[in-house]
């Protein structure tokens, strides 16, 4: 796969996780990750492992201001933006009685408006270029319809909507929208929360029988943001060991 030399990439909800090893592979090919990340500390210590001329900005995906600061930022400091990976979200365990309505924006205000809010002020970047990689992360409890998640299903469900329909929109100004759909991984949020007890069933349905580990997901990410995936777009690729198959 080609080098990311010269490219500048954002990667939210990369201080711990998916997104951490994300970055990590997108920085290791060349590139210029920012990691942005709610949790300063977290992000502060993603980025100064990943060394210059990688870095951290503190960002709250949710919200409108600080989405625009983000990217202020990185276009003072690296003069563009060429990759955007949508990781962050919230990964609930609620049971559908107890979901109200604060608990249901909470998590759709991440999820998928911060999903919009990322791809809307990054695209205007990357417009003005004339090419871009956008890389949603969905989940493939969109397939399942797993328990115990309904908002955040909802929200991986509007991020593979929207994919297919961003895809259409941006496509003329050469700016791919693709989503990856990982399963259950072993990532420290999911370890340290009830999902974490459903490994052994889940075993049961992939066709790889064993836990997967954040660095098995970022390649894919990284193939969908390379110049070899300049002719997909609008896809959703299901990266969970073979638990989803269609």
């Amino acid at each position: 796969m080609s080098s990311f030399a010269g490219r500048t990439a954002i990667v939210t909800g990369a201080a711990q996780g998916i997104g951490a090893a994300i970055a990590a592979n997108l920085a290791d090919a060349g590139a210029t990750v920012v990691v942005a990340d709610i949790n300063a500390d977290g992000a502060a210590a993603v980025a100064g492992k990943l060394g210059e001329p990688s870095f951290a900005v503190t960002a709250d995906v949710g919200d409108p201001e600080s989405v625009a600061g983000l990217h202020a930022e990185v276009t003072d400091r690296t003069g563009r933006i060429d990759i955007l990976v949508n990781n962050a979200a919230i990964v609930p365990f609620i049971a559908w009685d107890d979901v109200d309505f604060e608990s249901w924006r909470r998590i759709l205000r991440v999820g998928l408006d911060g999903v919009y809010l990322m791809s809307r002020a990054s695209s205007d970047v990357m417009r003005t270029r004339g090419y871009g990689r956008i890389v949603n992360i969905a989940s493939n409890t969109f397939f399942a319809g797993t328990p115990n998640m309904a908002p955040y299903v909802a929200a991986k469900g509007g991020v593979i909507g929207f994919t297919r329909a961003l895809a259409t929109e941006l496509g003329p100004y050469g700016i791919t929208v693709n989503a990856v759909s990982p399963g259950l991984t072993a990532s420290e949020g999911v370890l340290s929360s009830p999902h974490a007890d459903a490994f052994d069933f889940v075993g049961t349905l992939q066709a790889l029988k064993r836990r997967a580990a954040p660095d098995d997901i970022a390649p894919a990410v990284a193939f969908l943001a390379s110049e070899e995936a300049g002719w997909i777009t609008g896809s959703t690729v299901n990266v969970d060991g073979g638990h989803v198959r269609h």
